[in-house]
């Protein structure tokens, strides 16, 4: 059981990193292009997936220093300016 263990744990963080890589968006991944990503996570297996983690993953929102938020669409008779234009 204690052999099967570390197997599971390099299966598991290949398979997470694989499928997190491939479903954020191309212009969200930094430092590679996205499909030298996948290649690095496909041939080197647990080291591919923690560089993908530490280093290829969309920083955090809301940490200050990641991706901005996309701006709030606000519905006409909450906009100020519009009903200022009437």
């Amino acid at each position: 059981m204690t052999r099967i263990i570390p197997i599971l744990i390099v299966l598991g963080v290949t398979i997470y990193a694989l499928i997190d890589c491939a479903r954020t968006p191309q212009e969200e991944v930094r430092n590679l292009p996205k499909w030298a990503w996948l290649l690095l996570i496909i041939f080197f297996e647990t080291i591919g997936g923690i560089a993908w983690l530490i280093a290829g993953r969309p920083k955090i929102i809301g940490s200050g220093t990641g991706i901005p938020k996309k701006p709030r669409i606000i519905p006409p008779d909450d906009d100020p300016d519009f009903l200022r234009s009437i």
